[in-house]
């Protein structure tokens, strides 16, 4: 039997999911496929109740109601209920799959009565200005959660828990108003852009109240406890103060396990913005790499234009490998998204070939890519088959990189012993068909070299020197390894 040590994370799910209830059903159907694929973690999506049964989770209304409670119109979440969750969870530990819950501690939507308190608006622009004069507004931030009741609770929350509201019931106006009180105001160590990016949407959780502090912490270790994550991608962590991220990251460890996995979504693309921030955190978390997705992104419409030379400038994973989540696209840059930025078709598998298959960086495969985004749709996994199983089997040994055209790099992957048949070479093309001269050593003598993505048909025999040239087609991708039989 070949044993594999590469890690793969799998984003367990896209926006346009139906609404039927069934996706953690579906993906418990999925296990056994996932495990083969080489999957090793799962990132699942936000599990707890929304706003309705058409939220996927980030418009977060009661972090206890895991599909258990007659709340907003259902029992069962968007993707399941609580039963579904337990089994899923249970299946994945079974093969040998860590499990990554979705965090959302920014803020909670969909309360269940208004209050009245002292606020004032700010420019939305510049969220240090205030636009009017401090004013009593009505505010939805009472959440009560009538349907659950003090099950795992007794917390109910009130203005006094939020830094922000988007509107004014009072008057019908739309705005960010920021909510006065005692020791009240926005974070200072968020992101600076709008001058605070501490309101994002909804009611703002404010995170420096104590009593919200020791509410979130007591969720967290229920959470993880209950149903036994192993560990968090952490949403919107750019509007959160990091001290209060670190201090969540410590509880956390220091309450249910020590070995707890954390990555953060900070979305933005300024590098040294990303290592000040793991430095700030002590390096106890990754982050996901957006600065080379847009690389991606940008290397897609440019297509010849753009040189590939240049893909990992500029990016955490070329800057600091060991902290970083290497993604082609998410849920949030899938077409019709506020971040819309999908890769495109075309240059799709060559982005996969460069995280899966490089030493560098943690990659994520989307469940999008890989099953389509909606009902099948822009679906890779014939193209992205042969990919995973060379990351799985292959992908081993030192790396060397060919980086020396503008339109057609390589780099190589040199095997291990401990891993048969290991070694790869990797081209890639986003202009004409063309090709790189490698030599791979003496020892690789002789040996027959195909191309693992069928893209090219020929077989390739290796020169006394273990060398060969090799070709790949016109924006496309090739995997070249040492046939087996």
């Amino acid at each position: 039997m070949i044993t594999t040590s590469n890690g793969l994370l799998f984003q367990g799910f896209c926006w346009d999911l139906p609404a039927d209830n069934r996706h953690l059903l579906r993906l418990t159907e999925k296990v056994a496929e996932l495990a083969d694929m080489g999957i090793t973690s799962i990132w699942l999506p936000p599990a707890y109740k929304g706003t309705s049964i058409y939220d996927t989770g980030y418009s977060v209304y009661d972090l206890y109601d895991i599909g258990e409670f007659d709340q907003k119109g259902t029992v069962a979440t968007k993707y399941g209920t609580v039963s579904e969750l337990e089994t899923l969870i249970k299946t994945l530990h079974v093969h040998n799959i860590r499990v990554y819950a979705d965090v959302v501690l920014n803020h909670k939507a969909g309360a269940d009565e208004t209050e009245r308190f002292m606020a004032v608006p700010v420019d939305p622009m510049d969220r240090t200005k205030e636009i009017g004069e401090p004013r009593e507004i009505e505010g939805w931030t009472k959440f009560t959660f009538p349907g659950r009741g003090d099950k795992y609770s007794d917390f109910k929350w009130n203005h006094e828990h939020f830094s922000a509201v988007d509107l004014d019931q009072m008057t019908g106006d739309m705005g960010i108003f920021r909510i006065l009180g005692e020791n009240k105001g926005f974070g200072f160590a968020v992101d600076s852009q709008y001058g605070n990016y501490d309101y994002l949407m909804h009611s703002d959780i404010d995170q420096a109240h104590p009593d919200v502090r020791e509410e979130l912490f007591r969720w967290g270790e229920w959470y993880f406890k209950r149903f036994n994550y192993d560990g968090m991608r952490l949403d919107a962590i750019k509007h959160i103060d990091e001290p209060f991220m670190l201090e969540f990251i410590e509880e956390m460890r220091s309450r249910v396990n020590d070995d707890i996995y954390v990555v953060g979504e900070y979305w933005i693309t300024d590098v040294e913005r990303m290592r000040t921030y793991l430095d700030k955190l002590q390096f106890h978390m990754q982050l996901f790499d957006v600065a080379l997705h847009f690389n991606f992104e940008r290397a897609g419409k440019e297509e010849a234009e753009y040189d590939l030379r240049g893909i990992f400038v500029d990016t955490l994973v070329n800057a600091n490998p060991l902290n970083v989540v290497t993604f082609v696209d998410n849920h949030d840059s899938q077409p019709g998204q506020a971040l819309e930025s999908f890769v495109a078709d075309w240059f799709k598998p060559l982005a996969y070939a460069l995280i899966l298959l490089r030493h560098d960086g943690y990659p994520c495969l989307f469940y999008g890519d890989y099953y389509g985004i909606r009902n099948g749709e822009g679906a890779k996994k014939k193209v992205l088959e042969p990919l995973l199983a060379a990351r799985k089997y292959r992908a081993y040994g030192p790396q060397e990189d060919y980086f020396f055209d503008k339109n057609a790099i390589a780099f190589v992957r040199k095997g291990d012993m401990e891993f048969p048949y290991s070694g790869l070479v990797c081209v890639l093309s986003n202009g004409q068909e063309n090709s790189v001269e490698i030599q791979l050593g003496e020892d690789r003598a002789g040996q027959i070299w195909f191309d693992l993505t069928n893209n090219r048909p020929e077989e390739l025999v290796l020169d006394e020197k273990g060398g060969a040239i090799f070709p790949v087609n016109g924006r496309s991708v090739s995997v070249w390894a040492e046939k087996t039989n």
